[in-house]
């Protein structure tokens, strides 16, 4: 008996199921309550197809048929009733979402419906929230990205247009013999021959400057001493620091070498150094300093700059920022790009960098992580 019992209700709903799945098949692209409906038709016919099937062939005769048949009946409308109930609140919630959604500016950022919604709806419109957050942060970037490339767009041709002027007017003087002493020769060919070279560090740190924006900066990294570091980056510097009357002084503790591209490191660290040496006035001091914890490595340099205006500091390492003396060529023959290329290759090392007011001048700080391969 039992075994016919569960043949009968068995079979009767795998017919059933087969059709609410064709069904759901036929109507997968229209509402969730539409489903939910097939959902809740399917469950009840198929419980009321066997107990009806067991009642009347089987079990039940006479008035306890009717009995059981007037409940199962009743059971399966009130089924039906509320499975129609949470389908529209479904469908409700979800207008409610979309209509959130449409109401959503280019100016303006996502608000999530009022009223309550299920926990996944809840949690789509968490998602919504998240994804327009980072659209608008994504546009402001993109927005602060194009001023950054108009400025210095128009920075790059002024500070161009000078030096090939002047260098264009020492060679038409020079061709039309308007210039003959040796000696003014010679000071228009070692002028000529300065542009030349500042003309060329600009356009090599626009090069440098496109590669790490484009993504394309290619790092080799390596086992690197910090002291070592410090101590090429102070070489490549003492001319210029004695030119301006700076004093220079480094001091590495005995860390840990780190694991980077230390062509690279090396520049984003000179590239600090010269900007200290720029803004020192003559007989101040740059200390450049190498330290590490258990974690991080990191690398100082402090000038006697005066310091930065505070709100200026956010902004010192953007491309197109000027400052009051930040984007002006020097006799050095920068371009004015150091620190935006500094910040670019400390970055591509997963690092950061920063700046702060201390003691007579700034800070810029390097911090590296400590990597398993270097430990």
């Amino acid at each position: 008996m039992i075994l016919q019992i569960v043949a009968v209700t068995g079979g009767l709903g795998l017919v059933i199921a087969g059709l609410g799945l064709a069904v759901l098949r036929l109507l997968r692209g229209r509402s969730i309550g539409v489903m939910l409906a097939v959902v809740a038709v399917v469950t009840v016919a198929a419980t009321l197809a066997g107990v009806v099937a067991i009642t009347i062939e089987m079990i039940i005769d006479g008035h306890p048929k009717n009995v059981v048949l007037t409940v199962v009946a009743v059971a399966g409308l009130v089924g039906l009733g509320v499975a129609l109930a949470v389908a529209r609140q479904v469908v409700a919630a979800s207008r409610s979402l979309v209509a959130a959604v449409e109401d959503v500016s280019p100016s303006s950022d996502f608000v999530p419906p009022a009223g309550p919604l299920p926990a996944e709806l809840t949690t789509i419109a968490e998602a919504l929230a998240q994804a327009y957050e980072r659209l608008r942060e994504g546009r402001e970037r993109e927005r602060a990205l194009e001023g950054a490339r108009r400025e210095l767009v128009a920075w790059v041709s002024h500070d161009l247009r000078t030096p090939l002027a002047g260098m264009r007017a020492m060679v038409e003087a020079l061709e039309d013999g308007v210039v003959e002493d040796a000696q003014t020769v010679r000071r228009y060919h070692n002028q000529i021959r300065h542009e030349v070279d500042r003309l060329s560090h600009m356009v090599d740190d626009l090069f440098e400057l496109s590669r790490i924006h484009a993504g394309t900066l290619r790092l080799s990294p390596h086992r690197v001493g910090l002291g070592d570091l410090v101590a090429d980056a102070l070489a490549g510097v003492e001319a210029l620091a004695k030119a301006k009357g700076v004093r220079l002084t480094g001091e590495a503790e005995p860390v840990l070498p780190i694991y980077a591209d230390a062509a690279e490191l090396g520049r984003a660290l000179r590239n600090l150094v010269v900007n200290a040496i720029r803004h020192t006035p003559e007989d101040g001091a740059v200390v450049v300093r190498a330290e590490a914890d258990e974690r991080t490595v990191r690398l100082s340099v402090a000038d006697c700059c005066g310091g930065i205006p505070e709100d200026d500091l956010p902004r010192v390492f953007d491309v197109a920022f000027r400052g009051e003396t930040a984007r002006t060529p020097g006799k050095d023959g920068g371009a004015g790009l150091g620190l935006a290329i500094a910040r670019g290759i400390v970055e591509a090392h997963e690092g950061a960098i920063a700046v702060v007011n201390d003691g007579p001048g700034c800070r810029f700080e390097i911090s590296l992580p400590i990597s398993e391969s270097t430990a």
